[in-house]
């Protein structure tokens, strides 16, 4: 099965809720989910073949024109490299204000000694959020402390280069003040938003792209073609193996350039060529790329500021 994170898994379609309805009935492997942040309706299948013809049956059936679009990608930020933060997060609106203050170092928890992390077993520390705090003397409460936390945990749900979610950061909190009145445990959340957001961008931030291992099986009478598209999709070969009718090549490729493969392969092979995937890692994205998705994001939230 395909799942949303796999190429060809997932079209954007509109205007098709009766359709739908009747094909999940008949098709258990054919789901539906209205996505909040793009307003789309999602299909989800056993791949791109499998959503094509449920969407040629809208269109036949139900006289319906689906507008059909590309699935997202699922990115990742994270950083590499460490910086110090001093933030004071202070409000003054007659009556009560807000006031926090809170001091540290963010850093890539690759950076971090493993001995000050409690790990999981088999657990990649290289991504994993880490959150501690070294407060001594009473300087910040326990509760606003906490508060601290879920400030940073909000931070790692949406990202500040383009909102996605953030993998390998370490976030330490060593001092701070507080006010007598003015202090708060929302004060400190978001003053602990506004300095992590402040560390990450001076961290060397990074967008990371989900990498595929791509198993490709053809007639050994295709292996230049199948080599030929593989180039194409910018996919580096691991291992072929050469059996006597078939060959078996084995490649990671960014999943960003894997939409669509169903189709090529089907044409370079005559449609004898197969392939399964999975997700192996998140990698860097290319320089261009980041760029892109930056300004992007920075469009689409200057246009909710507008509305």
């Amino acid at each position: 099965e395909m799942t949303s994170s796999l190429v060809g898994s997932e079209m954007c379609i509109r205007d098709s809720s009766k359709a739908v309805n009747r094909f999940q009935k008949e098709d258990p492997t054919f789901r539906v989910h209205y996505d909040k942040d793009s307003k789309e309706t999602i299909i989800s299948g056993m791949g791109e073949l499998h959503l094509e013809i449920y969407v040629e049956r809208m269109r036949r059936e139900y006289n319906i024109d689906c507008a059909v679009g590309r699935p997202q990608v699922s990115y990742r930020e994270s950083i590499q490299g460490a910086s110090d933060f001093d933030y004071t997060h202070k409000k003054q609106s007659g009556g009560a204000g807000q006031f926090a203050k809170v001091m540290g170092n963010l850093k890539a928890t690759e950076l971090v000694d493993p001995e000050e992390i409690s790990a999981v077993a088999g657990e990649d520390l290289k991504f994993r959020n880490h959150f501690q705090t070294k407060v001594v003397g009473g300087k910040i409460s326990e509760k606003f402390l906490l508060a601290c936390q879920k400030g940073f945990e909000d931070c790692c749900e949406k990202g500040p280069l383009v909102g996605a979610r953030v993998l390998g950061a370490s976030m330490v909190i060593n001092d701070g003040a507080t006010h007598v009145v003015d202090s708060s445990e929302m004060a400190f959340r978001t003053a602990t938003q506004f300095a992590f957001k402040q560390a990450f961008m001076k961290s060397n931030p990074v967008i990371l792209e989900p990498i595929m291992n791509v198993v490709i099986t053809a007639p050994n009478e295709f292996q230049g073609s199948v080599i030929g598209l593989v180039n194409k999709l910018q996919g580096i070969i691991q291992d072929t193996e050469n059996n006597a009718d078939d060959f078996i090549i084995t490649s990671d490729c960014s999943l960003n350039n894997l939409f669509g493969i169903a189709s090529n392969l089907r044409a370079v092979t005559q449609g004898k060529g197969e392939f399964t995937m999975e997700f192996k890692e998140y990698q860097p994205a290319p320089p261009q790329l980041q760029k892109q998705l930056i300004e992007e994001f920075q469009k689409k939230n200057a246009g909710k500021s507008a509305a």
